[in-house]
């Protein structure tokens, strides 16, 4: 796996500041003047495209490409594969982005609206939200199925998903999965504070005296493949991607529903044949907003029964990384993966004491030791599009 995220290049980097409960949420930087209301974000400091990418595709890349280029070639390489190696038409490339190109959206609309220029003649080719992938695929030289998934904050999630549920029905052998997203700019952040979500302080999950989340931005990437193509190469991989569950609510366009929240996690628990109390990390979608901690804690305890609802660790990284809509979930997932491995629950920072409607072990402020077998990873998005992933250990036998 690899990733870009306003901890910086790499799962090393995110993973010790969410394990050492390190915000990475910062002044706002940005290239015009800004009046919003909202001054934070977790940005990804000191990016530069042209360290990551090849001077051939930088006139095509806005960011949201180019740190889906970067945490990709990081996977590779952690996966022992160099650039062609998954080359042909038994390789997947899916990618979750909430948005796609919004800075070249951003700055397409400056341009006409504000200097009534000429707007960038490639801008379509940066924005669309297929120019990850196929930029990608472009550089691997895959053949197979290649595209984006636009679910907002379900993005990463699904891609995920989908990649595995290619391989188990032998579409493909390995795919390359993950999201991206690049919108901490001056009209998506108007946009957000519009909607009345955004706190202006901090980011606080689960706790009395939330007031919303923080956006964030980056990239997270993940190379798949069957237990035995791993062995045939003598590889080890990180972890077992053990199971996937998909639901639409279907009522509200930002109201998140109990039993659609609470069906897609039940039917990830059947996808992995895991029962709940075999659960022992829930890596939370936990925005700090106020109906979705609620309905998602509600959804926890209707799954896995009000003891076992509350003991079970749940906390949410996002007061770390921010909320980084299409990418959150390949984010996340990158830090639960790592939580595994290093038997450690990463904290709910920010947290000041219990909500009563939210009945659930938060991990509140700092991290636990804890041995990790089996974990969750809840994303739920506007719409009512709702994505878990189940990740399990791998045996000392592999």
């Amino acid at each position: 796996m690899g990733a870009v995220s306003a901890a910086g290049l790499g799962v090393e980097a995110l993973w010790r500041a969410a394990r050492d409960g390190e915000s990475q949420v910062r002044e706002l930087a940005l290239k015009r003047p800004y009046d919003g209301r909202i001054k934070t974000a977790a940005q990804v400091p000191d990016f530069k495209a042209a360290e990551h990418v090849e001077a051939a595709y930088l006139p095509i890349c806005d960011p949201f490409t180019a740190f889906a280029i970067a945490a990709a070639d990081q996977a590779m390489a952690q996966a022992g594969f160099g650039q062609k190696d998954l080359a042909g038409p038994r390789t997947a490339l899916l990618l979750g982005t909430g948005i796609g190109g919004a800075e070249t959206i951003d700055n397409g609309l400056y341009t006409y609206y504000r200097e009534s220029s000429r707007m960038d003649p490639l801008s379509i080719p940066k924005l669309i939200p297929s120019a990850a992938p196929t930029t990608l695929g472009i550089r691997f030289s895959v053949l197979g199925p290649t595209f984006s998934i636009c679910s907002a904050c379900s993005s990463a999630t699904q891609a995920i998903g989908l990649g595995l549920q290619m391989i188990r029905f032998g579409l493909v052998d390995r795919a390359i999965v993950g999201g991206t997203e690049a919108c901490v700019i001056n009209g998506p952040m108007k946009a957000w504070e519009a909607l009345r979500v955004m706190t202006p302080d901090r980011c606080r999950p689960f706790s009395k005296g939330r007031n919303g989340m923080t956006l964030g931005e980056g990239a997270a990437m993940f190379i798949l493949e069957t237990a035995e193509s791993a062995k045939a190469r003598g590889h080890r991989p990180l972890c077992e991607l053990k199971g996937y569950g998909t639901t639409s609510d279907a009522k509200d366009p930002v109201r998140p529903d109990l039993e659609g929240v609470a069906s897609a996690i039940a039917a990830a628990l059947e996808d992995a044949q895991v029962a709940p109390e075999e659960i022992d990390y829930i890596s939370a979608h936990g925005t700090a907003t106020h109906a979705n901690d609620i309905t998602e804690s509600e959804a926890i305890l209707k799954v896995f029964g009000a003891e076992r609802g509350r003991k079970v660790p749940v906390s949410s990284t996002k007061p770390i990384h921010g909320h980084a809509l299409g990418a959150s979930g390949g984010l996340e997932l990158a830090i639960t993966i790592n939580a595994m491995r290093d038997s450690v629950i990463p904290p709910t920072i920010n947290f000041l004491e219990p909500d009563e409607r939210c009945p659930v072990d938060a991990v509140p402020n700092v991290a636990r030791e804890a041995k990790i077998r089996t974990a969750m990873s809840n994303s739920f998005a506007f719409g009512g599009i709702n994505a878990v992933l189940v990740v399990r250990t791998l045996d000392d036998g592999f």
